[in-house]
C-alpha cells in the first residue's frame, strides 16, 4: 500500500520504511532492534507495517540513539525503487 503525501497516514508510512531502511543498513533484525531498545518484536514489526497508525515521539527518538542516527531520518522522503532493491 503506498499514501498519498496529502493523506494524514503518510507520515506512518515514510516513518516505517526509514526505520526498515536504516536497520537494515546496520545489518539487524527486527528482533535486534526491539532487544537493543528494550522493546518487543512485535512492536518494531508494526513500526514497520506500513497499515500501523500509532508511535510517540519518544520511542521514535529513542530508537534513533539506539540506532546512533539523528531521529529526522526518519522523516526522510522515499524513494521507492531503492526500497525495493533491498
Amino acid at each position: 500500500m503506498k499514501y498519498d503525501k496529502d493523506d494524514n497516514n503518510y507520515i506512518y508510512y515514510i516513518v516505517g520504511k526509514n526505520i526498515r531502511k536504516q536497520r537494515k543498513l546496520k545489518g539487524w533484525t527486527q528482533r535486534k532492534l526491539a532487544e537493543k531498545c528494550n522493546f518487543s518484536d512485535h512492536f518494531i514489526a508494526d513500526l514497520e507495517n506500513e497499515t500501523f497508525k500509532t508511535c510517540s515521539l519518544n520511542s521514535l527518538y529513542h530508537i534513533s540513539k539506539v540506532m546512533e542516527i539523528p531521529i529526522k531520518e526518519f522523516f526522510e522522503e522515499i524513494n521507492e525503487n531503492d526500497l525495493k532493491k533491498k
